[in-house]
């Protein structure tokens, strides 16, 4: 099972959907609980990759990159396209998290979804599939085909099933990411013939791709790193390619905006730590190209904010706030050190669990009531407390409150930031105290109080069900808050090679290239097994 475990986690999903083609579709509760197992044996398939890889956490391998599948262009040797699978302590933990977050999606569309549900789960579950792929893919042809499987199953599960302005939406999503993903393809290509040029050997393998590419001219290397800048932006979204996301997630069925917030969004934040990092760090580590990408961030992370606290409807600030949040992580990926981009890839994870439980928690009360307005709520609390109870810890999360989940993502993308440049954890800082503001006087207006509005008298509390979403996500933030160790020993060895790249990029940098070597302050955070430990470059003393 080890040696495919990989492919196991991948296509468990996919056979669902081909399960589902054979069941009538006017069985409805039938497709719902084939629909269910499969998401959820996708899950349970996935637990025993916990202890395979922490087993092999610290091993080096040569490619750097763990339980490998796959022959060097196997799959279409004519054109160097290969079936090769392989992860790392990166792409491990999103792939558990997307697990993870399908079943619970598919679980609480239970009653929420009335109309062509066949299609509803076929759709989910070859989306699942395609966000597996991603993370998993070690071959730049095979990645693209599951960058772009994603694209129509989401597109349609905001086109069919989605709100009064679903078509829309669905477009507008539609449109952007395939704008991305034509930028990316050319500079995909281009890596593809000139790894050829040099080798004579024609691959899309990722690991053969990054020997060649610090060979690529520094001009040329600049165009490269923008087009897949944009395709990832565009995919995160950082400011100002954001105006697709509060669209798609206002409009999209309550799972659909779980699986969109909590695992399609890290797609560009992976894009920009498994690509643009290592084949540009010339490039990224430019001041004037940091200095643009970091005030992006910054940017978003305020603007998000601000935009979230003047919101009348309960989803569109949550898909605000992943804005903000996502500028964070952002902030810590082209910190360019191990503090910032530790904390960016725990971060992303907490986005997932945290913004995934909000737009669940907006989702049981639109089922109740078909309304997201705000105003049309208040006094919650007294006719919902077990509600009541979650939404504050999920909301005390998201704002990154000690002893949760968030605090410990936001405080080591800080301390990366700080160390780069404290002017940039200053201007970050306020963004921490506005989410606050945003979600406190969310629940504020929502949950405190008395019960206003007739209609809101009779809401019954959560179901067992609606409760078995909520657990796994309470239970991981808790975990994370109170004891992140496991985390930060996972992320060591990838984020340190990132880094080390980087730093290796700085010091054979051609005097033409005019990279400006790497200060002190900026010096590699080495992130080990109990704390972050800052290696900070002491001058040595004269004779």
């Amino acid at each position: 099972m080890q040696s495919h475990i990989l492919s196991i986690i991948l296509f468990t999903p996919l056979v669902g959907a081909f399960v589902l083609l054979f069941v009538p579709k006017e069985n409805k509760d039938a497709i719902r609980w084939i629909a269910n197992l499969f998401a959820l044996g996708g899950f349970l398939i996935s637990i025993p990759l916990v202890p395979m890889f922490w087993a092999q956490r610290f091993e080096v391998t040569p490619s750097h990159f763990k339980f490998l599948e796959g022959t060097l262009n196997n799959w279409i040797p004519s054109i160097g396209a290969g079936y090769n699978l392989g992860i790392d302590g990166i792409s491990f933990l999103l792939i558990m998290l997307t697990t993870l977050l399908g079943w619970i999606s598919i679980l609480s569309s239970w009653t929420a979804i009335e109309i062509r549900v066949k299609e509803y789960y076929v759709w989910f579950l070859v989306l699942q599939t395609g966000m597996l792929g991603v993370f998993m893919a070690l071959d730049f042809f095979l990645f693209f085909v599951f960058w772009e499987a994603m694209l129509v199953p989401m597109y349609l599960l905001i086109g069919i099933w989605g709100g009064p302005r679903k078509l829309y939406a669905a477009i507008k999503f539609f449109l952007y990411t395939l704008l991305g993903s034509v930028l990316m393809l050319l500079g995909i290509l281009f890596l593809y013939f000139h790894h050829h040029t040099l080798t004579n050997v024609f691959t899309f393998s990722i690991p053969e791709l990054y020997k060649t590419a610090p060979l690529i001219p520094f001009h040329t290397a600049i165009w490269l790193f923008v087009a897949f800048f944009i395709g990832f932006a565009i995919k995160v979204p950082m400011f100002p390619f954001h105006t697709w996301l509060p669209d798609a997630h206002v409009e999209a069925p309550t799972a659909g905006s779980v699986i969109l917030a909590g695992v399609l969004l890290k797609m560009g934040t992976y894009g920009f730590v498994r690509f643009s990092l290592p084949f540009f760090p010339a490039v990224v580590s430019q001041p004037k190209v940091q200095g643009w990408v970091i005030g992006l961030s910054l940017v978003g992370i305020i603007y998000g904010a601000l935009v979230s606290l003047m919101q009348k409807d309960m989803k569109k600030l949550v898909a605000y706030s992943s804005v903000s949040h996502l500028g964070f992580c952002t902030l810590g990926i082209f910190a360019l050190n191990s503090a910032g981009l530790t904390g960016s890839v725990l971060q992303q994870i907490n986005h997932g669990i945290s913004t995934g439980a909000l737009f669940l928690i907006v989702g049981i009360l639109y089922e109740r009531r078909h309304t997201r307005e705000i105003a049309e709520y208040g006094g919650i609390s007294n006719v919902m407390p077990v509600y009541a109870t979650i939404t504050m810890i999920m909301f005390l999360s998201s704002m990154g409150l000690p002893l949760l989940n968030g605090f410990v993502g936001e405080f080591t993308i800080l301390q990366g930031a700080f160390t780069a440049n404290w002017r940039w954890a200053a201007w970050a800082a306020p963004g921490v105290v506005l989410a606050a503001a945003y979600l406190l006087w969310l629940y504020q207006r929502v949950f405190f109080g008395t019960v206003t509005n007739p209609k809101n008298e009779k809401l019954h509390d959560l179901t067992p069900r609606e409760i078995l979403t909520f657990a796994p996500l309470i239970i991981m933030a808790l975990w994370i808050g109170v004891y992140p160790k496991p985390f930060f020993q996972i992320l060591e060895q990838p984020v340190n090679q990132i880094v080390q790249t980087i730093h290796d990029a700085n010091a054979n940098a051609p005097v033409n290239a005019q990279v400006a070597p790497v200060p002190a302050a900026q010096a590699p955070v080495v992130v080990g097994a109990n704390a972050v430990r800052m290696n900070v470059a002491v001058p040595k003393a004269s004779n």
